[in-house]
Parts: structure tokens; sequence; C-alpha cells
């Protein structure tokens, strides 16, 4: 009998997925290119994270090597050898890529980007200060990777419900978010104290806060969905991302 958790992480998902991995394997081009688009904002940042803390590169060669990456994906078939089955979609990522840094696979080093350019803005100076300070970190590398992860993946969805936000007129939800939940700093400030600062009602801060996190966790979704291979790797990251399916 399925316990009440697995019941309601059941419901979080559809029947039907269209992952980003199933669009790259596709025949057609556009779906392709979508799918290499969608996986690349997901994991350009533990990419280059990984080139940077493991593999010890530096910030230039590091940046480069990450588009040349995820162009390769899609050149060179790369995903087509991807097996759900024996590995995690990222844990057959990170081999890829000790192949690529490890000058393994020199078809990616030398590739020219240009027909398989990811259309994604990698904003890899934005990531390098703080990727900068965990150098020296003596963390094995599948803990670096999937660390970076997990922190490429809550900054991509937080850009996308900004866009999202600013399209349905909802930017203050996502200010608000920002002040509430994301504000650096020890000290939050009150519900009341960001009333008077937005000038609404504590009640508006109460529910657009709601909205603005229950978005969030509906597109930290889409994005798990898009960077998963099947429905039983999807569920695993959504408990240890979001706590789906907890005790």
């Amino acid at each position: 009998m399925a316990r009440p958790s697995d019941e309601r992480l059941a419901r979080a998902f559809p029947d039907t997925r269209h992952s980003a991995l199933a669009a790259i394997r596709g025949g057609d081009g556009v779906e392709r290119q979508r799918g290499l688009e969608a996986l690349a904002a997901a994991y350009w940042r533990p990419v280059y994270g990984y080139l940077r803390l493991h593999w010890r590169k530096p910030h230039d060669e590091a940046a480069d090597l990450t588009q040349d990456f995820f162009a390769h994906l899609l050149e060179s078939d790369l995903l087509a050898r991807f097996d759900p089955a024996r590995a995690r979609l990222r844990t057959f990522l990170r081999a890829c890529i000790d192949g690529v840094a490890g000058g393994e696979d020199r078809a990616a080093r030398s590739l020219k980007r240009g027909g398989g350019a990811v259309a994604v803005p990698f904003d890899f100076e934005g990531a390098r200060a703080e990727i900068e300070q965990a150098a020296g970190s003596a963390e094995p590398p599948d803990v670096l990777f999937e660390r970076e992860w997990a922190r490429g993946l809550f900054a991509a969805a937080l850009e996308r419900l900004r866009q999202v936000c600013a399209r349905e007129g909802k930017s203050q939800h996502f200010a608000l978010l920002e002040a509430y939940d994301l504000g650096a700093g020890t000290e939050r400030s009150s519900y009341a104290d960001l009333a008077r600062r937005f000038g609404i009602a504590a009640t508006d801060v109460t529910n657009r806060l709601a909205w603005a996190r229950r978005k969030l966790r509906e597109v930290l979704l889409d994005l798990l969905r898009d960077c998963t291979a099947t429905e039983s790797e999807l569920r695993e990251e959504a408990r240890t991302l979001l706590g789906l399916g907890g005790r």
C-alpha cells in the first residue's frame, strides 16, 4: 500500500513527461536544440564549478570548456550512450566532463562553436566569485558536482520565476520573495515591515509570498522534469530538493 507521502508526491507529476533528454535524443532538430538549452540551463553552473573546483581550470578555460561541452552533447549525440538503468543523468554527465577536461575527448576540445551553439546566457562572471570562495575544498568530486547542481538549479528556477512574474504583472510578488526568503543577513524583516515598505496590507504580503513560493516549487519541478531521465529519478530529486515525499 502506498504511503500518504508517496501519494502526495505522485500527484505533483503528470502522467506524461517530455524531458530535455527525450528531446535531445529525438530526431527533430528544433526539439533537440530546445532540449539541449533546457539541459544547459540546469547544468551549466555545476559543469563550470566542477571544472574550476575539481579540475582546477582557470576561469576563462572553464568557461570555454563549459560552452563547448554542451555543444558537443548535441553534435556528437553523446547522450545516446546514456543508460538510465545504470546511472543518474548527472552521474553520466560528470563522467563525460571528466573525459573532456582530462583531454580524452579531443572532439570536444577542438569543437568550433556555431551550428551547435547553445542559446542560453551563461553568467560565468556572476558565478565566478562564489565558486572561487569554495576553492580548496576537500569534498569529493561527486559532492562538489551535486552541490553546484542543486545551487545552479535553484538559481535557474529563480530566474525563470522572475521572468514569469514580470510577464504576469507580479514583479512585486518576486520582490517580496527576494526580500523575505532570499535576503542576506541574519535578521529577516517581518510581514508588517514588508507591508510598510511595499505600501500594501500585511495580508497581501502573506498571499503574495504564498503564491511566489508555490510558483517557485512548480518551476523547480519543471526544471527537474527536464533534467531527469526517469520517473523514479524525478521523484528522488524532488525529495532531495523540495522535501516532497518526506516523512
